[in-house]
């Protein structure tokens, strides 16, 4: 159609402009349906361009999966490590913490999701377990410094921390669908239970039963194979 008076040529986008309406499509049809049931053409049809288009931005859909999942990456990262350099009481870096991440994933749900979902294998480094991990690692010597406070043994902050992180991001993952109550909510539940229970923690924490009475659905690893 050629463009009269009465109708404006329609601008076209800029390679910039279009990269990142690019990011956006993928990232949503990432969000909705992983990486492996997306194709390069229901990319294209989506936004509307031909797969060349997405090639030549990106190479293929590894290639913009890559960029959202590090852009995910550096986002929640830069929130959870903005609220653990604040410092303060150890309770309010763990209400911080947890709001910060509830915060995150309301805000920026389709990119939470593509973090928590099955990664490509080419993907390795990005995964959200291991940003899980890194966070975690941050975590420790806030751990370590109230475990020497408090006499326990330090030497287990780490694993306490992982526990802790690990708490935190799988309720996270839970609040993405479940939507309710509000963040606000869920962060002071959250703490409750961390804070509270890491108050009144033994020094020598042990079972109440037999650890050989726990009923397993193998007796051994090599009854897998069989």
């Amino acid at each position: 159609m050629v463009p009269t008076k009465n109708t404006p040529a329609r601008s076209r986008m800029s390679a910039t402009e279009r990269r990142e309406q690019l990011i956006r499509v993928a990232r949503t049809l990432f969000a909705q349906q992983g990486f492996d049931s997306t194709s390069v053409e229901e990319l294209a049809a989506t936004a509307h361009v031909s797969k060349p288009v997405v090639y030549e931005h990106f190479g293929g859909k590894e290639g913009i999966y890559a960029v959202i999942v590090d852009r995910e990456v550096q986002k929640l990262t830069s929130t959870i490590i903005a609220s653990l350099d604040v410092g303060g009481h150890p309770r309010e870096i763990v209400e911080r913490t947890s709001l910060a991440l509830l915060k995150y994933i309301e805000h920026n749900s389709d990119g939470f999701r593509v973090l928590v979902r099955d990664s490509p294998i080419t993907q390795t480094g990005s995964t959200f377990s291991s940003l899980i991990g890194d966070v975690a690692s941050k975590v420790e010597h806030l751990l370590a410094d109230q475990f020497a406070r408090r006499g326990l043994n330090a030497h287990f902050a780490p694993m306490y921390a992982q526990m802790l992180v690990g708490m935190i991001a799988l309720t996270g993952q839970w609040w993405l669908e479940a939507r309710e109550p509000d963040t606000s909510q869920v962060a002071a539940h959250l703490v409750n239970l961390a804070w509270n229970g890491l108050r009144g923690m033994q020094r020598e924490p042990h079972l109440t039963i037999d650890h050989d009475s726990a009923v397993l659905p193998f007796a051994s690893g090599d009854d897998c194979a069989h």
